[in-house]
């Protein structure tokens, strides 16, 4: 890896569970453009797949809720906010990878404009992914550590930031990370705690039945043949 990701435990180990929440549809994410950390508020379709996911993460009884300030992650996170009383906390950190250059742009023109990055799927003027996993998966422990023993954080984000954030959380070198697919769109992946303080992977991508994933994310693209938008 060319950087190292994930922190060290900080806190006593317990039964902590994070759920990684995807933000609900966008305009962009129809029309295929990369968005990163531009500020995409979510469409009608979007609001609907916040209020159902809601209602499902609702029964898993979070003691926590935490999100990207991205209006699209905040309104997928005030969701479940007005439905369980939940204050919602907000980190930066915990934004969409920085696409440089290709934010705002389709698919086809990233695939026309910049044919050597697309391959490799590093953005111009954007973060690597090493850089996206160590951010995010610092921010998750943070929160984390805020957690009571048996507590549960749902961190409300995106799909790049969340699946590299992921894989920086479970220690996977950077070799394998593209063999974890993408989240759908309200979606969402727990992770739960192990006794050594360490996160175990218990379910990926929650609350759909199998789909292409329109996201930013590289392996998600591959998926459904395209290059779309988190």
């Amino acid at each position: 890896m060319s950087d190292e990701v994930g922190t060290g435990v900080r806190r006593e180990p317990g039964r902590r569970r994070l759920v990684l929440w995807r933000h609900g549809q966008t305009p962009w994410n129809v029309e295929n453009r990369f968005q990163g950390k531009t500020d995409i508020p979510l469409d009608e379709t979007g609001v609907a797949q916040a209020a159902r996911a809601a209602r499902l993460l609702a029964a898993l009884r979070p003691t926590a809720i935490v999100s990207s300030p991205l209006k699209r992650a905040a309104a997928t996170a005030a969701a479940l906010a007005e439905i369980t009383g939940l204050e919602v906390t907000y980190d930066q950190d915990l934004i969409e990878r920085d696409g440089g250059a290709w934010e705002g742009l389709t698919g086809a023109e990233i695939r026309e404009r910049y044919p050597a990055e697309h391959a490799v799927w590093q953005p111009p003027g954007g973060e690597t992914a090493a850089q996206v996993a160590k951010r995010v998966s610092a921010a998750l422990e943070r929160a984390a550590d805020a957690l009571p023993p048996d507590g549960t954080l749902v961190a409300a984000s995106h799909g790049a930031a969340l699946r590299l954030g992921m894989c920086g959380l479970l220690g996977f070198p950077e070799e394998i990370w593209e063999r974890i697919g993408g989240l759908s769109n309200c979606c969402w992946s727990v992770l739960a705690e192990k006794r050594d303080g360490g996160w175990r992977l218990v379910e990926h991508n929650a609350g759909t039945l199998p789909e292409p994933v329109l996201s930013d994310d590289r392996p998600a693209q591959e998926e459904r043949g395209g290059t779309a938008a988190t």
